[in-house]
């Protein structure tokens, strides 16, 4: 994949920058995940169905996916800064309410909100990784995002759990960490705006547009809702193929999602090392590789302790997958539109969320465990070999929806295998 729009030159990073959006990226897999280990004392409290209570978590994915196109033309139009900073306290202010609301609607109605501040906090912060640091900085900042994220995976969830034994109104006060962060972000991150530039695509290239020029943008967000979506799946469904092992405690099941987390953290901080030896294209297809053998196992894995095997490849996988597909969408636009582009990877990530328990589960159901999750393995499956025989690298856009000839772009290649 090429980089087909000339970047501005890096401008200067404060000292702790990094930091400070590393955190804040951790804040997009807490969204939901804190309350999971206090989703069935709220279920009891306020007298709603399962799938009711399920809806507490999974609302937030629905209006990210839904608004995320939006948060992209914001940032496009007025940089990364402010829209970053207004959406982190948006984030907090949103999610900590919770702390005082006692019925189920209105609960609803905060979680909707909320998922508007987690659109600015997911794009936001990609969007200034991508434009604040450049080459092996950028590998770096990507790898130690994917660390930082996975870690989060396992540690909110853990303080939310302490808190939430004293109250389930409490682990909604968590999310007011984003109300300081996002004064934070306001004081330390530059001051840009991106510009239209002679030759490439401006401010004014609508989504559908940017489309049509960027075709391969396509082909990311169908891998990122197919790898999403699969890890949703995992997530659901390994307790059960658990349980049919005669593996019900609580605790027990919970090493396998920590260890899938391990292995994201684990390969995020290679994942620097690994980019600077192996190109995209290889990375991409190796993570497809590793999602694939974890269903594999998952459908046949003879006992529990083999059965663990599939978190771990699972989080291997993605913990290469997404660092590769986010570089990939972000170098393959001009600078000015990236916003717009990484904001419908948002959509594609949190729509797969949402869909996963509404399609893996009815199939598992209408076929048997073993079927289902051969299914969903062939899906990366199928996708390596397609990228396998598909040429991906261009150095240029596609042509317009009207035929002509793409706008001219500086030739600078990036690899992708």
């Amino acid at each position: 994949m090429s980089a087909v729009a000339q970047e501005q030159e890096p401008v200067p990073v404060r000292r702790g920058t990094l930091p400070l959006l590393l955190f804040a990226s951790t804040l997009a897999v807490m969204a939901g995940s804190i309350l999971a280990p206090v989703i069935q004392v709220i279920r009891g409290d306020l007298g709603v169905s399962g799938t009711a209570a399920g809806l507490i978590i999974t609302t937030h994915s629905l209006s990210i996916a839904v608004t995320s196109p939006l948060v992209g033309w914001m940032i496009d139009r007025w940089g990364v800064r402010m829209p970053l900073a207004g959406g982190l306290v948006l984030y907090g202010l949103s999610g900590g309410v919770g702390m005082v609301v006692d019925s189920y609607p209105a609960l609803i109605a905060t979680r909707a909100v909320f998922g508007v501040g987690a659109a600015f906090v997911f794009s936001g912060t990609t969007v200034a990784m991508l434009n604040l640091y450049r080459g092996t900085a950028r590998d770096r900042a990507m790898g130690l995002r994917g660390t930082a994220t996975s870690a989060g995976g396992v540690l909110w969830p853990l303080l939310s759990g302490a808190v939430g034994g004293i109250s389930w109104h409490l682990p909604f006060g968590i999310y007011l960490v984003g109300v300081p962060l996002g004064i934070a972000t306001a004081l330390m991150l530059p001051r840009t705006k991106p510009t239209g530039s002679a030759g490439t695509a401006g401010p004014g290239l609508g989504a559908w547009a940017m489309l049509r020029r960027y075709r391969l943008l396509l082909v990311w967000y169908a891998l990122q809702f197919c790898a999403s979506l699969l890890m949703y799946a995992l997530v659901v469904f390994v307790p059960d193929r658990l349980s049919g092992f005669g593996v019900e405690d609580p605790l027990l099941v919970s090493l396998y999602t920590v260890g899938m987390s391990g292995a994201m953290s684990l390969i995020g901080l290679a994942y620097a090392t690994l980019r600077a030896r192996l190109a995209y294209g290889t990375l991409l297809r190796g993570s497809l590789v590793l999602l694939t053998a974890a269903f594999l196992v998952l459908a046949v894995a003879p006992n529990a302790p083999l059965l663990f095997l599939a978190p771990l490849l699972f989080g291997l996988g993605q913990g290469v997958f997404f660092p590769v597909s986010t570089v990939l969408i972000g170098e393959g636009v001009p600078e000015e539109v990236r916003g717009k582009a990484t904001s419908l990877s948002g959509t594609a990530t949190f729509a797969g969320q949402f869909a996963s328990p509404l399609l893996i589960g009815p199939l598992i159901q209408a076929t048997s465990p073993l079927t289902g999750f051969l299914l969903a393995a062939a899906v990366p499956a199928l996708a390596a070999v397609l990228l396998m025989v598909t040429r991906t690298d261009t150095t240029e856009p596609d042509a317009d929806a009207d035929g002509g000839a793409p706008a001219p772009v500086p030739q600078t290649t990036t690899r992708t295998g």
